[in-house]
């Protein structure tokens, strides 16, 4: 029996997979209750939402005493107070790299809002000719039809083609060096290729009508937690630079200490701030639907200077409960120190991943085709190209891999399509366990997995 089937029930809900998912009953930290009675590990966090894992004492109390207080109000009458503090504690612990940010109620809005963002900076400081976005192909930035548009994630993209913009959203070359670096170049070199390809396009576009390069820091989903190479933030920002465009970061997944700093640009990203930013999964950890865009002073300058606000509102932004919600979740990460665990609980599950999946004995070793990430994200890409005695029907690895690991206790995220441009080839796991770790979890996390990857490599030997 498949695990589609044996966890069937009836839904009134449209999901968004063909598996109808477990109910979740009750959850504890990284343990969730399921209706039908299992108990499980959530090694994934959603999709690296619950950084605190649930039912932290502190983030429920705070929201508990919001409501109490003021549970709304409409942001272009009123601002509240979880929302101003918020704000200021965003903007003080980012070294200087930001001057200002609004609120929205996650990521692909967060991404939506920066899009709009740019080009009214544009208008406000007089460079209303600006109007073209360059990204990355296999890239993910959102899942509206703008969003969608500045993406380049084939199999997301595929269902909508005719309604995206090719007009005004252009892409160029992922940095994926393990894929896409030439046998015969240096590190240096990739990066030097790929700094030309984009101001090629910058050229060929028209450098002033360039309103902003567009990039993930880290790559989530799409490829699986694929970090640049060193040297390239920097010379794409350089790029940006000369022709007077915003260096915008997506850090939607890699970002609010994901990566094991506050940030992902100051860890994977050359220590480089960018203009934009977005920040969405991490920042109110599960507890509310928030996400926010940090600005430079530049930018909010521009627009200060110029019509004075920010042209972009919905009507649950700066939502007084969920400011509240995160903000107890960024107080619970510092005065936890649990950055300083993510980084340690890092490197122990990259030893655990390497030796379970890589080592002598591995039955999976001969399709491994990378292990990375950093801090408290990791991907573990597979690759059968050459595999003649396995036979996967018409079920991808990662997706029974993922079945069968919910089967054994633990959350893990199943992907496919991100070995290559055309988004038809590859699977990759990703893992995103909750700041709040312990050494005993991530043991279990990595037997779990180990388990599973074998038990379906044995299951499918012709």
């Amino acid at each position: 029996m498949s695990a589609q089937s044996k966890f069937s029930r009836p839904t009134a809900i449209l999901h968004r997979t063909p598996l109808t998912p477990p109910v979740a009953k009750s959850a504890e930290g990284m343990y969730i209750n399921l209706e039908d009675g299992r108990r499980v590990l959530d090694a994934v966090g959603g999709t690296g939402v619950a950084c605190l894992g649930n039912s932290h004492p502190k983030v429920i109390q705070a929201m508990k005493d919001q409501i109490d207080n003021v549970s709304y109000v409409y942001s272009m009458q009123l601002s509240n107070r979880p929302a101003e503090s918020l704000a200021k504690k965003l903007i003080s612990t980012s070294r200087g790299a930001f001057g200002a940010c609004g609120f929205v109620c996650g990521g692909t809005e967060a991404m939506e809002s920066i899009i709009m963002l740019g080009k009214q900076y544009y208008v406000e400081i007089r460079q209303p000719q600006r109007k073209n976005y360059i990204a990355r192909q296999l890239s993910f930035h959102g899942d509206s039809l703008t969003t969608l548009s500045l993406s380049y994630r084939p199999i997301r993209r595929a269902p909508y083609a005719d309604l995206l913009n090719t007009e005004r959203f252009h892409h160029v070359s992922p940095a994926y060096a393990k894929r896409f670096q030439k046998p015969d170049e240096t590190e240096e070199q990739y990066v030097e290729r790929l700094r030309k390809e984009l101001e090629d396009k910058f050229i060929s576009l028209g450098p002033d009508t360039i309103i902003g390069f567009v990039a993930e820091t880290v790559v989530g989903a799409t490829t699986g937690v694929v970090p640049a190479p060193k040297g390239y933030f920097k010379a794409m920002k350089s790029v940006c630079d000369k022709y007077g465009a915003l260096f915008i970061l997506d850090e939607v997944m890699s970002g609010m200490g994901r990566m094991g700093t506050l940030h992902g640009w100051e860890s994977f990203g050359d220590d480089v701030a960018p203009d934009i930013q977005a920040v969405a999964k991490s920042l109110g950890g599960g507890y509310a639907p928030i996400g926010a865009v940090l600005m430079s002073s530049k930018v909010a300058d521009g627009i200060k200077n110029g019509s004075g606000s920010w042209k972009f509102g919905h009507t649950f932004q700066a939502h007084p409960v969920a400011c509240a919600a995160a903000l107890a979740v960024q107080n619970v990460i510092e005065s936890e120190n649990l950055l300083e665990n993510v980084r340690k609980q890092g490197v122990y599950l990259e030893s655990l991943l390497q030796a379970g999946l890589k080592g002598p004995n591995a039955l999976a070793a001969p399709y491994i085709f990378d292990i990375r990430g950093g801090g408290g994200f990791w991907g573990i890409e597979f690759d059968f190209t050459d595999a003649t005695d396995l036979d996967f029907g018409d079920e991808a690895f990662a997706f029974r891999v993922q079945a069968r690991a919910l089967e054994l206790g633990l959350l893990i995220t199943g992907r496919t399509g991100g070995s290559n441009v055309e988004g038809t080839k590859g699977d990759h796991i990703i893992l995103a366990p909750a700041y709040i770790v312990t050494q005993e979890q991530i043991k279990k996390i990595a037997d779990i997995l180990v388990q599973s990857v074998e038990e379906v490599l044995k299951e499918v030997a012709v």
